[in-house]
């Protein structure tokens, strides 16, 4: 069980730009189709979806990058790519890889949920972590949805360059790590995750992309991902070219403080906590009325905000 009594000490200020932060991607989640739908990404080492998110938030809950690659991705597709992070995926993806993702798309997974297409931008100026060949890492991988799967974890062949598009030919042919139904902290919130520990390949050194695909084993779904890294001795640290926008640490950590309002139900595909419950998936949203009208998504996601914010507050 968590500290509640510390949580309870941030300020209504900090609860608010986390609420502000999260109610587009809650509302954006209730949005999506298909029933008992996963959600996730790579937290640690941070994806491209996921690092831009964090690192763009303003203090109203608006993406305002700092960051030149997480800007391109905004202009190119949107605001909706970023508020739904955690669902890079092809519904009928199956495990598939190679022949499936066409090249050059592999950062989106030619996904059409959103347009993550500015996520397989040629650059070289993403957020990257920090790593260390050889070393036994601790993954992380957020749980909006959980359900069972694996995940296997690629990286880029010596020679890299991360200013041409990326390509299978990019691509070592076999992960260099793979795990079956990792243990998990919690579902629905950005701080809740999968993790295990894994060890990274010992012969590669400078930049390069570890590339995950989570294949759950209930549904054809699949999850597509690029994590920019630079294997210099790092463990773990965070570089931000052009630097992060001036409230995403404190968002992060507003994020990283939600209260515990109730156990989670790990056998559950979503949790409840003090009768806010996650959004269901199994209702898309088909017309304006469905998303303004009463007991719309919109409405749904301010009450869960509203809760958060009640338990922050002490009411």
């Amino acid at each position: 069980m968590k500290d509640r009594s510390k949580r309870r000490t941030l300020s209504r200020k900090t609860a608010l730009v986390a609420a502000t932060a999260a109610l587009p991607a809650m509302a954006m989640v209730m949005m999506t189709g298909g029933s008992a739908a996963a959600h996730g990404a790579p937290m640690d080492p941070g994806s491209r979806t996921y690092l831009c998110y964090v690192h763009s938030i303003d203090h109203t809950g608006q993406i305002t990058p700092s960051n030149p690659a997480c800007a391109a991705a905004l202009a190119q597709g949107g605001h909706n790519a970023y508020y739904n992070w955690f669902a890079v995926l092809q519904s009928n993806g199956q495990g598939r890889t190679a022949g499936f993702i066409p090249d050059g798309q592999l950062c989106s997974g030619a996904s059409g949920a959103f347009d993550f297409s500015g996520f397989d931008l040629p650059r070289d100026d993403w957020p990257y972590t920090h790593v260390t060949a050889g070393d036994d890492y601790r993954f992380s991988y957020n749980v909006w949805a959980h359900h069972p799967g694996s995940f296997h974890m690629y990286v880029t062949k010596d020679g890299f360059d991360p200013s041409q598009p990326l390509t299978w030919d990019d691509m070592e042919d076999e992960p260099f790590a793979s795990v079956d139904d990792p243990p998990w902290t919690g579902v629905g919130s950005i701080e809740d995750e999968y993790y295990w520990t894994s060890t990274l390949p010992d012969d590669k050194e400078g930049r390069h992309i570890i590339y995950t695909v989570w294949e759950r084993s209930d549904s054809p779904e699949t999850f597509y991902s690029c994590s920019d890294v630079v294997f210099d001795g790092g463990n773990g640290e965070v570089t931000v070219p052009g630097g992060s926008t001036g409230a995403s640490a404190e968002v992060a950590e507003a994020h990283s403080a939600v209260p515990d309002l109730g156990d989670h139900d790990h056998h559950g595909s979503h949790a409840s906590h003090g009768g806010a419950t996650h959004a269901s998936h199994s209702a898309p949203v088909n017309s304006t009325a469905d998303w303004f009208g009463p007991g719309n998504a919109l409405s749904q996601a301010g009450q869960t905000v509203g809760a958060l914010l009640g338990a922050w507050s002490g009411r």
